[in-house]
């Protein structure tokens, strides 16, 4: 039996876990490095925040790792080249939520040459502003989803005393397992990146977090954590436990202050994914053009776990995997529970991207709701505690007063609700609509 069978295990209150998690198709598979292809599509902004700027222009020359888009302000993020080649052209395509983004058309060269980039630095003796600003100039964001650039993260407000920095592999998400085999195959590329966010912290305590259905990349990162200063800790598998304050209050037993954010409890959280790329940025000068991402799901021939550049059109990396085994029901940008559904293939990968999730017509029944039965159910896995029938029914109703009142700001929109209502009413939409209309009643 390995130690981590021995580890007490942690978790939250309330949340959910799915009677088929799906990871199963793709947890025991190797990642792939995904040959070169034609023609990349990298999209803007690929970040919170202010969006960046296009510095090239149609017909320019452009090497590997070439920046591509400047970042627009203090919270916004630098674009990089995934390959060598010519920019085409540029276009308007839908983002993963529908809504148009400007893209470029980059044309590869079959070279694949990289551009010069900055020398590696030693971390242990780099100061916290050159760390900072070279995670900045390649481009690092939270790659869990939030897509935050990184700098400004672990750049807390001076009036915040950070304690814990938490390392988030917890990738709850039903079918992802590209974090699981990132931890696996890369723990101290994982490991490296956490030290050196400890570093321009202040050295705070470091912990990591990974579910229980992870036992073999919990004992691969507990071979190497110590030497790295970090501690590994076990999460119940549970929904939506990757969550930032479910995790906090999980590792920490801290609870992050209503409407604040994490670093109020003295604590930053950041994906493992994103401690990888910090890793790359800092010890080889590598901006983030490639990640790791699970292409997955019953309708696919051939789940795999696959390091797509950004910008690899969704229907090549589809192909990649066989192609489909019967018209998907519905195709996902990341997980089912938080992800986006996509029209057509149209798509591409993004920095954020975790996961393009085929699901068959027989998983994606298309219920029809019925009215709020006051079961309660949606309560009882609310992981914010709040009364989701409720906000749901305020928005429907039109009352945002009334939903803001209920701190429906505060919901994550994990999905939990709808999972558990009997009713199948789309409970996260409705709540997704109050919070769009709260919050552009705030900008006026």
């Amino acid at each position: 039996m390995s130690d981590s069978y021995k580890c007490p295990v942690r978790t939250f209150g309330r949340g959910i876990h799915p009677a088929n998690d799906g990871k199963s198709l793709s947890r025991e598979l190797p990642v792939r490095r995904a040959p070169l292809l034609e023609n990349y599509f990298v999209a803007l902004p690929q970040n919170i925040g202010a969006p960046p700027s296009w510095v090239v222009k149609v017909g320019d020359e452009v090497k590997k790792g070439q920046l591509l888009a400047t970042p627009g302000g203090k919270v916004s993020s630098a674009i990089h080249a995934p390959t060598s080649g010519k920019v085409a052209e540029f276009l308007e395509t839908p983002g993963p939520t529908g809504a148009m983004v400007s893209t470029l058309k980059l044309t590869a060269d079959g070279k694949d040459e990289w551009t010069e980039l900055p020398p590696p630095l030693d971390w242990k003796t780099a100061s916290r502003e050159e760390l900072l600003q070279r995670i900045a100039d390649c481009g690092v964001i939270g790659m869990g989803g939030a897509a935050f650039p990184t700098q400004i993260k672990l750049a807390p407000p001076p009036n915040c005393k950070i304690d814990f920095l938490v390392l988030n592999g917890a990738e709850c998400e039903p079918y992802l397992t590209a974090d699981h085999r990132l931890m696996l195959e890369q723990p101290e590329r994982v490991l490296t990146g956490a030290a050196i966010a400890s570093k321009i912290l202040g050295n705070p305590r470091t912990l990591i977090g990974v579910e229980d259905n992870k036992r073999d990349a919990i004992d691969r990162l507990n071979r190497f954590a110590g030497e790295y200063g970090v501690e590994v800790l076990v999460l119940e598998a549970r929904y939506p436990q990757g969550s930032e304050k479910q995790l906090i209050y999980a590792l920490t037993g801290r609870r992050v202050p209503e409407g604040a954010l994490p670093a109020a409890a003295g604590c930053v959280v950041q994906n493992v994914a994103t401690a990888a790329a910090i890793a790359d940025a800092v010890c080889e000068g590598k901006p983030l053009i490639e990640r790791i991402v699970t292409v997955s799901g019953e309708a696919l021939m051939h789940p795999e776990n696959l390091l797509l550049r950004i910008g690899t059109p969704v229907l090549e990396a589809v192909r990649l995997c066989g192609g489909i085994r019967e018209e998907p029901g519905k195709l996902l940008l990341g997980g089912p529970m938080m992800g986006f559904a996509q029209k057509n293939f149209d798509g591409m990968v993004w920095k954020n991207t975790s996961g393009i999730l085929l699901l068959p017509p027989r998983l994606c029944v298309q219920y029809e709701s019925t009215g709020c039965l006051r079961c309660g159910r949606c309560m009882e896995v609310c992981p914010m505690n709040l009364v989701p029938c409720s906000l749901a029914s305020a928005a429907e109703s039109g009352k945002m007063d009334l939903a803001l009142q209920n701190n429906v700001l505060d919901c994550l929109e994990c999905g939990a609700c709808a999972y558990a209502c009997p009713a199948h009413r789309p409970l996260v939409q409705h709540i997704r609509r109050a919070k769009a209309e709260i919050r552009k009643m705030k900008k006026k």
